[in-house]
């Protein structure tokens, strides 16, 4: 396989995080996967092997690369993938996105950010380790809650109702477009123009 040392391209990592299996497809946990998927499907790529245990899609340009990646590691060990791609294409932390859940959010919403702790997500805290710096960028999407009764686990690994999925559809899509403006003009041109200005009484609690 051809590596970056020998393009000397620069390379844009997108990463959706979410559980490997048909099992875990459309659940709340898996909305990275759908997003990828999702940029995929426009530029018309498919997903093949890749140095890490993740599935990737790759595009060239003239003068850089854009990888879109799944890892099959299970949520909880996502940065171990992670580090072996942006070690590999020599990517810097600036030009890889992770695109994950957010119980924080209300469903629907999307919130970029350039840098951050992982904010009780066992995804970000892998990605946090496995590149060792909270100095990257990535997207969450909003999911909300749901029944203050329910097991937060349990909320994560099932699938949106009826109602929330044309809500999701619409964020997806949303996402997508935010994954294709990270990749020509960064993660502050993102942030100015899909993050929506909330309202102190509307902030969530350990929204980082």
């Amino acid at each position: 396989m051809e590596t970056l040392r020998e393009t000397r391209d620069r390379v844009k990592l997108i990463v959706g995080l979410g559980n490997p299996g048909s099992q875990y497809g459309g659940t709340r946990h898996n909305l990275g996967f759908e997003v990828v998927d999702e940029v995929a499907r426009r530029r018309g790529l498919a997903f093949e092997s890749s140095p890490a245990n993740a599935v990737m899609a790759r595009e060239r340009g003239q003068d850089a690369q854009l990888i879109l990646a799944k890892p099959m590691t299970f949520m909880n060990r996502s940065g171990e993938a992670v580090g072996v791609l942006s070690r590999y294409f020599c990517i810097e932390n600036g030009d890889i996105l992770i695109v994950v859940d957010d119980a924080n959010l209300p469903l629907g919403r999307l919130r970029a950010r350039p840098n951050g702790s992982d904010g009780g997500h066992n995804g970000l805290r892998s990605v946090i380790l496995g590149l060792a710096t909270l100095e990257f960028p990535r997207m969450r999407m909003g999911v909300g809650r749901g029944e203050t009764q329910r097991d937060l686990a349990d909320h994560v690994l099932a699938r949106f109702s009826p109602d929330e999925r044309a809500t999701i559809d619409e964020m997806t899509m949303r996402a997508a477009d935010a994954v294709e403006l990270f990749t020509e003009s960064g993660i502050t041109t993102v942030m100015n123009r899909f993050n929506v200005s909330e309202q102190p009484d509307q902030m969530m609690e350990n929204d980082p």
